[in-house]
């Protein structure tokens, strides 16, 4: 059962637009700043203490790369 203050939110972009959004994204990880990125109107507050990590899927006619953050909330 999910809690109320459970969410997932998952949206495509545009190439330009996940350009942007990575970019902004890796200046912040490299001045160790926190940032913040909207994902379908959400808007998101992440620290600059994050654990990242990626993960690749392939299947038989499908392969899929993720890059996923964690935090604890506070």
């Amino acid at each position: 059962m999910n809690n109320e203050a459970d969410i997932d939110v998952e949206k495509s972009y545009s190439k330009q637009e996940v350009v942007s959004k990575l970019r902004r994204l890796a200046d912040a990880l490299e001045q160790n700043k926190a940032f913040q990125i909207s994902v379908a109107g959400e808007r998101i507050y992440v620290p600059s203490e994050v654990t990242i990590t990626f993960e690749y899927d392939r299947t038989e006619d499908e392969q899929e790369l993720e890059i996923e953050f964690k935090w604890k909330r506070s």
